[in-house]
């Protein structure tokens, strides 16, 4: 045996990297999936599963080879093995995901999140924290000499284990991944690994050979992995980067200007350059301010008129509402800081509009304000907070409204059928409301929910709407036609018993379906050509 190895306090310091290094690599994996499958429960459960089947592997497989053949340099070995592949998952890992999700598309008929995230874990991750799972064990048996002090020895491996996952959990999240992003985190526990590798095998006799392979691989790994662009099939992205929360991407052309967080494509705030209105689910909410009777009896605006985003994002709604309405009185809460930033630099937030970095319900359970308009568009893709989900959310929500205050909300998924969240999020809110109305936006997956109790919505609407017909500003007579638009296609929305409440709200389970129904429509098209011509046919429909 090695002399770095005569204390055994080399082998705590092994048990204590490997512990750090196996959390760090399982909030790292969270971060590089969810570009692709969402940061929702789901796919936290499936990698803390994936995690944990590695592990359990890996602590059988070590504590046979321990006791078959006692030598640390296998040990060693394998960790260095386990520091190389961590260290290429940012130079191969975004690669494989795709490849898998094109797979797991073309070959199943439901539930492709899932099955995608979890043959993209297991492609990448099991086996580095295979190797990893054979430490312990391994280490047990090189530093256990007698049955008198096994306890002891155990339990001392195993609060090394424990305070290195402690500072693995917390590093990552506070410091390594928000600051240099998740590529380099990859590379910076994998490093640590490889030193701990170089140091064992410098000491006594020299293992030259596999030093001189692990120092390549890693520097090879450095070199083209230490980009944090998730975003490799776009080259002209205004930013793009990370924060506590989300992967960030600003996208600008000559129009506008979009931010994308947490998903392969997708829209989550958008800036039109020219002021006008977006095109999208925004324009349709905007429309809310005059259903909660901006304009007064004399249809002259309401110096009070107060409106509360929950889910500002970069400030759509907020920045249309003040442009096209006036409105002075604008909060908004946007638990990610980092957004709030962007908003301000790139998509013209006005410095008027109240951002209280905040999580939307515990901002309500703070405040005491009420207001005329409350927009809830904190439901992106599968992440749907289910603390924002439930009826006792939104009966925070009706205590903040104004008498004939109205609540929007913006729900990103229809899906098909009766048992949709749609359908669980609109029955929840009519328990509280009277007056619930949806619309589906043309083009678009999204739906708007619109509620009050004021039983005259609808004709302060129209009164309202007919207002902005006679008002000769042009932009004006964008936001009348909006309201025009769904004002005809608003349909009352009747009622079942399907309720959400903090005990109860499936909201990942419903949300997960949904997205299957539309990746199922998005590739249907593709389907049939592979049915009929194979990959072949889809790469020269692709072309």
């Amino acid at each position: 045996m090695r002399k770095i190895l005569s204390n055994k306090l080399y082998l705590y310091l092994t048990e204590f990297f490997a512990g750090m290094s196996v959390m760090a690599v399982e909030l790292a994996a969270s971060r590089l999936l969810a570009p692709y499958f969402s940061s929702s429960q789901i796919v936290y459960t499936i990698i803390i599963g994936t995690v944990m089947i590695a592990m359990a592997l890996g602590n059988i497989y070590g504590g046979r080879s321990a006791d078959k053949d006692p030598n640390p340099d296998k040990l060693y070995r394998r960790i260095l093995i386990a520091a190389i592949w961590i260290a290429a998952i940012p130079v191969a890992g975004k690669y494989i995901i795709i490849l898998i999700s094109g797979l797991v598309i073309f070959t199943v008929n439901s539930n492709f999140l899932v099955i995608a995230a979890f043959v993209s874990a297991m492609v990448v991750f099991v086996f580095p924290l295979f190797l990893l799972g054979t430490v312990t064990p391994s280490l047990a048996a090189y530093t256990i000499e007698n049955r008198s002090d096994s306890g002891k020895v155990v339990g001392r491996l195993g609060a090394c284990n424990t305070v290195g996952s402690i500072i693995g959990t917390f590093l990552p999240t506070f410091v390594t991944i928000p600051k240099v992003g998740t590529a380099i985190t990859f590379l910076l526990f994998a490093g640590i690994l490889i030193v701990l590798c170089i140091i064992y095998f410098l000491s006594g006799r020299a293992d030259v050979k596999k030093i001189v392979i692990g120092v390549v691989l890693f520097a090879l790994c450095c070199v083209f992995g230490s980009s944090d662009s998730f975003a490799f099939w776009e080259d002209d992205l205004t930013f793009e980067g990370e924060s506590i929360y989300n992967y960030l991407q600003v996208r600008e052309d000559d129009k506008s200007v979009i931010l994308s967080t947490n998903v392969l494509f997708g829209v989550q705030s958008i800036y039109q350059k020219d002021g006008g209105l977006t095109g999208m689910y925004y324009d349709y909410a905007m429309t809310a301010p005059v259903m909660a009777g901006v304009y007064d009896s004399g249809m002259e605006k309401k110096e009070d008129f107060s409106i509360l985003v929950l889910g500002n994002g970069s400030g759509t709604f907020a920045t249309q509402c003040r442009k096209h309405y006036g409105i002075d009185k604008i909060d908004a809460v946007e638990i990610d800081g980092s957004i709030t930033d962007l908003a301000r630099e790139y998509f013209n937030l006005p410095e008027e509009v109240n951002v209280y970095t905040y999580d939307g319900r515990a901002f309500l359970n703070a405040s005491k304000d009420r207001y005329n308009v409350i927009m809830v568009d904190a439901y992106q893709d599968i992440t749907v907070p289910f603390q924002m989900s439930s009826q006792e959310f939104f009966s925070l929500v009706k205590d903040h409204l104004k008498e004939d205050g109205v609540l929007v909300v913006n729900m990103s998924m229809r899906g098909k059928g009766e048992n949709t969240i749609n359908s669980y999020l609109a029955d929840t809110i009519s328990t509280l409301f009277s007056e619930v109305y949806t619309i589906d936006v043309t083009y678009s997956s999204n739906r708007e929910l619109f509620a009050s109790n004021s039983k005259d919505m609808m004709n302060v609407f129209r009164a309202g709407y007919l207002h902005l017909a006679i008002m000769s500003d042009t932009s004006y007579n964008d936001v009348f036609l909006m309201s025009d638009t769904v004002y005809k296609g608003m349909e009352r929305y009747v009622p079942g018993d399907r309720v959400m409440t903090d005990d109860k709200a499936p909201v990942e389970l419903l949300s997960m379906q949904a997205i299957d129904g539309i990746i199922y429509d998005e590739v249907a098209y593709f389907k049939d050509i592979y049915n009929e011509k194979g990959i072949k046919g889809v790469i020269d429909a692709l072309k």
